[in-house]
C-alpha cells in the first residue's frame, strides 16, 4: 500500500526543512541530528520509578549502561536492550524513550547497552559488548535486581541485529537462557543488493543508508558473510528464545526481517511476526509522530509480557503507565503477518 498519511506528512515536513540525508553528512552532524530526531519524534518523556547509569566491565574498557526500572525490589524480568543507528550512531540516550515507555507497559526493567560504534570500533566489536553485557548480567544478576531465569534481548534496527548475534552467542555457550528475543525492523543479512530495488527516496532511510551503515561497521567486506553480521546466514536456527519481528512494509530491511522470522519458524522457534503497512524504517521510535508507532510499542510490551510473566506498570491513577491504545497485537494499519 502507499505510505501512510502520517509518513506523508511527516516527509514532507522534512522536505521544507530542508533535512539532508545522514550518509551525506559528517559523523558528528549525523550522530547529532539522529539523536535530535529522536528525540523530536518520541513524544512526550514518561516517568518511570528509577533511572540509572552505571558501568559494566566490557572487552575494551568500561560499558556505559543505562538501567530503567518499574516499582518494586524484584528481582526483575529484564530486557537488556541495543539501540539502533547502523551500529555507527546513538548511545543509551537514542533508547531512552522506547525503554521508558517498555518499562511502563510490560512491567520489566530494561538495561540499555553502550556499545562501542563504528568507524572508531569496527565489526565484532558491537558484538562482542553486547555478549559481554549479558553474560555480566546474568552472572550478577543481584546488583542489577535482576532475575536470571527472565531475561530477553532486544533492539532496533542495528540493535535487533545485535540481539541476534547475542541469541546465536548465548545458544552457543549454553547459557544464560534467554526468555525472549524482540527483533525490530533488525538487519539480517548484511549481503549488498538484497533490499527494495526502488528505494531511493533521500528523504527516508534507504538503501544509500543500508550502504553508509555497513560500510562504516564491516572491517572487511567478507564479513557480511559472517553470521553474527548476518545472522540470517546462520546455518542453524533450532533452540533460539521466542521471538517477536516487527517490520515496516517501506523499509530496505523488509525482507530480510521476514526472511529470519521465517527461518525461525522454520527451526521450531515460537515466532510472532508483524509488518505495518504504509511504515517506514525508524517508526517504532517515534509514536510521538505515528499511531503505528505507538501500537508497536505496545505489541512488543504485550509480548515481553507474556515471556516474562509481567503486569504493566500502574500509573498515578492506578491505570496502566502508558495507556493501552487497543490491543497491542491488533495491528490497524499492518498486515499483521504471524
Amino acid at each position: 500500500m502507499a505510505l501512510d498519511p502520517q509518513v506523508v506528512a511527516w516527509r514532507a515536513a522534512r522536505a521544507a526543512a530542508g533535512a539532508a540525508p545522514l550518509y551525506t553528512q559528517t559523523l558528528a552532524e549525523a550522530r547529532a541530528a539522529d539523536l535530535a530526531a529522536i528525540r523530536a519524534g518520541a513524544g512526550a518523556v514518561e516517568p518511570v520509578a528509577e533511572v540509572r547509569d552505571t558501568h559494566l566491565p566490557g572487552p575494551d574498557g568500561p560499558l556505559p549502561v543505562r538501567i530503567h526500572r518499574p516499582a518494586g525490589d524484584g528481582p526483575l524480568p529484564t530486557l537488556l536492550y541495543f539501540f539502533g543507528g547502523g551500529w555507527t550512531l546513538g548511545s543509551v540516550d537514542t533508547a531512552d524513550g522506547i525503554c521508558r515507555r517498555l518499562v511502563n507497559l510490560a512491567g520489566c526493567q530494561t538495561v540499555t547497552v553502550g556499545y562501542r560504534l563504528a568507524p572508531e570500533h569496527r565489526f565484532p566489536a558491537a558484538v562482542d559488548d553486547c555478549h559481554r553485557a549479558l553474560r555480566w548480567l546474568a552472572g550478577h544478576a543481584d546488583e542489577f535486581r535482576a532475575d536470571p531465569d527472565r531475561i530477553a534481548v532486544g533492539g532496533d534496527s542495528a540493535g535487533g541485529n545485535l540481539a541476534a548475534a547475542v541469541t546465536l552467542l548465548a545458544r552457543a555457550d549454553g547459557g544464560p537462557r534467554l526468555a525472549a528475543q524482540l527483533l525490530i525492523y533488525p538487519n539480517t543479512d548484511q549481503r549488498p543488493g538484497r533490499g527494495l530495488a526502488d528505494d531511493e527516496d533521500p528523504l527516508l532511510f534507504n538503501r544509500h543508508s543500508v550502504a553508509w551503515y555497513r560500510g562504516h561497521y564491516l572491517t572487511d567486506p567478507a564479513d557480511a558473510a559472517h553470521p553474527l553480521a548476518s545472522p540470517l546466514l546462520a546455518e542453524d536456527l533450532a533452540g533460539l528464545p521466542p521471538a517477536l519481528v516487527i517490520t515496516a512494509e517501506h523499509d530496505p530491511l523488509r525482507d530480510e526481517g521476514e526472511r529470519y522470522a521465517a527461518r525461525l519458524r522454520e527451526a521450531g522457534v515460537p515466532t510472532e511476526l508483524t509488518r505495518y503497512d504504509g511504515m517506514v524504517h525508524g517508526f517504532f521510535a517515534m509514536p510521538g509522530v505515528f499511531d503505528a508507532g505507538r501500537r508497536a510499542q505496545e505489541q512488543a510490551a504485550a509480548f515481553l509480557r507474556q515471556r516474562l510473566a509481567t503486569a504493566p506498570t500502574a500509573g498515578v491513577d492506578g491505570s496502566p503507565a502508558g495507556g493501552t491504545g487497543g490491543s497491542p497485537a491488533g495491528v490497524a494499519g499492518g498486515s499483521g503477518h504471524g
